[in-house]
């Protein structure tokens, strides 16, 4: 192995936020209380003033917007397969169909031509999905949502932080579901938050976040919704407001690393790029296909071998469909052929904050030497 072992992605959090972390825990008061009113109010704020609520997964932010959508049994919600499969777990989990179409092969979004193809009297809503942080288009998907009155349910995890032509992911549209897990590009550890319309839909969010209880006063209490337990706590609160200061460095930093992949990747080795958009992406992951046809190995055997010279590289994503529990619902191969070839030959190249320009070359030459070896 050369040099210290350089992983997919690493949080970067910093002292300040460790010892606020440490007086939080002091204080007493480690679930759901002023910080998390503290973090919400900073998301308002970096939404553009729209009503912010946390929760404990951006998994969470996903099923309770189809809930407060009026998404349930008998609906059909349209989606991506190139994904992780939260997205399309939570619409089994609200009790709808989920109804895949295949990606741009360019953008590894959903095909919006794709999506209008696929609408039925049945379709109540769209989840499009920024894959890697690069927006679906917005204009194209509003357009098409209005004209035949569907919900959308952005599926934000991967773009918090990123725009679309200017206005941040979040500022505007309809319900946005962000993700601050620990490999995103803030996180609370785990954690998550909904974007809403009016002050009526982030009351409902409130109760359903937490049991589906209303107070009032002192010591009065009623459950009229059927709830869950998806609040989160001060303590990761915390330190989404230590992360969310970070935003905007973090941010120009991933793009400076992606402008360098772009510079010293070998495009002669077959592999496809993202596309190099540097005003919108927040750059969550960089990601490659390789040219599995022309290689004497697989992509495991890649991803091995890339270890072996002390480079992390992570899978996002195989095509949702093509597993075991969606191929019960009558899904097969052969049927999104963009997300089938490119869920078999991604991956994600390591691209964090802390990295170096240096780490990225290191990178570069890496897959340089294992692609030059394995071709046939």
């Amino acid at each position: 192995m050369a040099g210290e072992f350089l992983p997919f992605t690493r949080p970067s959090i910093d002292e300040e936020t460790i010892a606020g972390v440490a007086e939080v825990l002091r204080s007493g008061w480690i679930t759901s209380g002023p910080q998390v009113k503290a973090f919400e109010a900073a998301l308002a704020a970096h939404c553009r003033g729209r009503p912010v609520r946390t929760l404990n997964s951006g998994t969470a932010a996903l099923e309770l917007a189809l809930r407060i959508a009026g998404i349930g049994p008998g609906d059909e919600v349209i989606t991506s397969p190139l994904t992780w499969v939260a997205t399309s777990n939570v619409v089994l989990t609200v009790g709808a169909r989920p109804v895949f179409v295949d990606v741009d092969p360019v953008t590894r979004n959903l095909d919006l031509d794709g999506v209008e193809a696929a609408i039925t009297p049945r379709t109540k809503a769209v989840i499009p999905v920024d894959l890697a942080g690069l927006p679906v288009d917005r204009d194209r998907i509003y357009e098409i949502a209005r004209r035949r009155g569907l919900r959308v349910v952005e599926d934000a995890a991967q773009s918090f932080g990123a725009n679309w032509r200017g206005t941040p992911i979040g500022a505007a549209g309809d319900l946005v579901a962000f993700s601050f897990h620990a490999n995103k590009n803030i996180t609370t550890t785990e954690g998550g938050a909904l974007v809403l319309n009016d002050a009526a839909e982030a009351r409902l969010c409130e109760k359903l976040r937490l049991q589906g209880v209303t107070r009032s006063g002192e010591d009065g209490m009623d459950v009229d919704v059927l709830g869950y337990k998806f609040n989160l706590t001060d303590v990761a609160a915390r330190i989404g407001l230590g992360q969310l200061t970070q935003l905007e460095a973090f941010t120009a930093g991933r793009r400076e690393l992606a402008r360098r992949y772009f510079e010293r990747f070998d495009t002669t080795l077959g592999c496809e790029l993202p596309v190099a958009d540097f005003a919108q992406s927040n750059w969550h992951m960089f990601q490659v296909t390789l040219p599995l046809p022309r290689l004497a190995f697989d992509r495991a055997g890649f991803i091995r071998q890339m270890r072996e010279r002390g480079v992390g590289v992570g899978v996002h994503y195989p095509a949702v469909h093509l597993f075991g529990l969606y191929r019960v619902m009558g899904w097969r191969e052969g049927d999104f052929p963009h997300a089938e070839r490119i869920g078999r030959s991604i991956v994600t190249l390591p691209l964090f904050p802390a990295m170096t320009v240096a780490d990225v070359d290191r990178v570069c030459a890496a897959v340089s030497e294992v692609i030059r070896g394995g071709l046939s």
